[in-house]
């Protein structure tokens, strides 16, 4: 099976999902494209830098969206949000087995921040309304972009998130860190610190995303449907519910309190009582959850 990482948003799509059964909404022949882009004489993309639609997961009826990271980083504008709010919205009327996000995002768009950034919170407000009603929304990330900005919050308000090592979340980019912060608090050029920092290894250890699995389109198939099989028979996940929002919160005072002062994700792995920590970046995905299984937090 093809690579993940290597795929572009619709090579995922049909790739992830039972063949020929992916139907597309407002398709790039339609030509929706962003208001804001054009009046900049910036280029714009015939479907804005998202493809949505409904196909078939091991013969389940199941919407997806996938972000493009070719173009602008998979930044959120105003239509590439409106087409992820309006999936989502429905997928309340439709109701199907889940919702599948590919996402690969820079953030929002700062040609036209201020209308990407009320997208973001639209597709939010959505996303709780969708898992309020049951229905599965199930995150994967693995695309070289990362998930970033706005879309990261957006992620941990899913159901899972599933990543592989190549895959990036957080909520600013480490250049953003840097220029705001200086390169003593983050060096951005350091790749295998961001990696280290943003990767699914660290996030997967630190309770942030469910599942890590090899760069594999097949292997996010597979896990994404078995989570969302998971989220049916109500085990697993995190249910939309005080009690587990008091709980993430502990469980972020807790991470504060522990490696609060952590120089480096190393520090925060040999903490966690994994013996050779230095070896942990060059495990395979199955052999890293296997170590990894007995200390992540909030396992």
């Amino acid at each position: 099976m093809s690579s993940y990482l290597e795929a572009n948003a619709r090579e995922r799509l049909q790739a992830l999902l039972d063949s020929g059964s992916f139907i597309e909404f407002l398709p790039p022949a339609l030509r929706i494209v962003s208001p804001h882009l054009g009046q900049l004489d910036a280029p714009v993309s015939f479907d804005d830098g998202v493809v949505i639609g409904r196909g078939r997961l091991h013969g389940e009826h199941v919407f997806v969206a996938a972000q493009e990271g070719g173009f602008m980083g998979g930044a959120v504008g105003e239509v590439h949000g409106a087409k992820l709010t309006g999936l989502l919205q429905l997928a309340l009327t439709e109701r199907p087995y889940a919702v599948l996000l590919l996402l690969e995002t820079g953030g929002v768009r700062l040609h036209e921040a201020n209308a990407g950034l009320i997208a973001v919170s639209e597709v939010m407000r959505a996303l709780l309304e969708v898992r309020a009603a049951g229905i599965p929304v199930i995150v994967l990330v693995g695309g070289s972009n990362g998930c970033f900005g706005g879309m990261g919050i957006t992620a941990r308000c899913a159901n899972a998130i599933v990543m592989s090592e190549e895959g990036r979340l957080a909520m600013s980019g480490p250049e953003v860190i840097e220029t705001a912060n200086g390169v003593e608090e983050f060096d951005a050029r350091d790749r295998a610190l961001v990696w280290r920092t943003t990767g699914g290894k660290h996030r997967y250890l630190l309770g942030d995303c469910q599942m890590l699995v090899a760069d594999n389109v097949g292997a996010f198939r597979q896990t994404a449907f078995e989570l969302a099989q998971q989220c049916h028979a109500d085990a697993a996940t995190i249910p939309l519910t005080l009690a587990a929002l008091e709980a993430e919160q502990n469980l972020l005072q807790q991470r504060i309190s522990s490696f609060g002062q952590a120089a480096d994700p190393l520090e925060i792995w040999t903490q966690l009582g994994i013996a050779d920590a230095a070896g942990l970046p060059m495990m395979e995905a199955d052999a890293f959850t296997a170590v990894a299984a007995d200390v992540r937090m909030g396992a």
